[in-house]
């Protein structure tokens, strides 16, 4: 649907609201990769929002320059600018009045789609984000749970196919269970489109479980950037070792993969009876296995065991990543 994400780049952006007695954004320079899922990490006050919000054109930087594909956005109208961005909210904001599909079609509309064309795109934005266009397209919100707002929400920030989405909490209102399905939801879309993707939270395990690259933020700064278990096994502070519990291996054993910690099976035949796991499974999802009585449990890829794994692996692996 989406050809693709599109480069972010920020150098030197300062936000200081009136009144204040510091900024709430200090000299923030990013280079984020077109296509990749950047988690903006960080307690509440340390600028993730605000930085969200100063690429969307809702805060204006005091000083700096954010360019989007290249392109310098200073001076670009910001209802210009805002149609080319998807931008996602706890609140979700659906306008009360109007159906799911009326919802979704805003932008199109505004941008002057045709109406074939927008509910063309209405149905397969319901289907990529779970829901059936024939029970869903007509409801109002209020008919909706929580969980399915949220995806209606989403569906509607990718309506008009910007190469760049904006998610600030997005899930923070929903339980537990739905949000690690929204959670799950989010990165199959992203690996379905492949557009540039920047969501806010402070919840370190949402962070670690969706994000390609991690942005730790403090007082308005940016601590560190770099992949998840880069920032897990070596903070660049004692702040961000505190704040992910760094010291946490369990945490490392989520973001590593039980297909890269397996060994070559010893012989033919040798995982008859074993426990399995897919080879793009966690390795905390193989070590639930050993913990349940097994000595080794079998990996797969497809239809085939591909290797094995056992408490041995699993430690020195852990080692690797630290």
């Amino acid at each position: 649907m989406i050809a693709g994400g599109v480069p972010v780049r920020l150098e030197e952006i300062h936000v200081r609201y009136p009144g204040a007695d510091r900024a709430a954004i200090d000299g923030v320079s990013l280079s984020i990769e077109g296509g990749a899922l950047v988690v903006l990490l960080g307690p509440s006050g340390c600028g993730k929002s605000t930085l969200l919000r100063t690429i969307n054109g809702l805060v204006a930087p005091q000083s700096g320059r954010i360019l989007i594909d290249g392109r310098e956005i200073t001076g670009v109208a910001p209802e210009q600018l805002r149609r080319g961005i998807g931008y996602v909210i706890q609140a979700v904001g659906l306008f009360p009045h109007m159906s799911v599909a009326q919802n979704i079609a805003v932008v199109p509309e505004l941008i002057g789609w045709d109406a074939a064309k927008i509910r063309t795109r209405t149905d397969a934005l319901l289907e990529l984000v779970r829901l059936d266009p024939t029970r869903y397209r007509d409801r109002l919100p209020r008919q909706l749970s929580g969980g399915e707002q949220q995806r209606v929400g989403v569906a509607r920030a990718l309506a008009a196919e910007p190469r760049l989405l904006l998610m600030d909490e997005p899930f923070g209102a929903v339980d537990a269970i739905v949000r690690l399905a929204l959670q799950d939801e989010l990165r199959r879309i992203h690996e379905a489109l492949g557009t540039t993707m920047l969501f806010v939270t402070h919840d370190v395990d949402e962070a670690l479980r969706i994000a390609d690259q991690i942005v730790v933020m403090r007082a308005g700064q940016v601590v560190q950037y770099g992949s998840p278990l880069h920032v897990l096994a070596r903070p660049a502070t004692p702040y961000v070792a505190e704040l992910l519990d760094a010291a946490d291996s369990v945490r490392r054993l989520q973001l590593l993969r039980s297909g890269d910690a397996m060994r070559p099976l010893p012989s033919a035949g040798a995982a008859a009876g074993w426990p399995h796991v897919d080879a793009a499974h966690t390795l905390r999802e193989a070590l639930s296995r050993l913990l349940d009585g097994a000595d080794c449990v079998a990996v797969d890829r497809g239809d085939t065991v591909a290797g094995v794994l056992t408490f041995d692996d699993v430690r020195r692996a852990l080692a690797a990543a630290a």
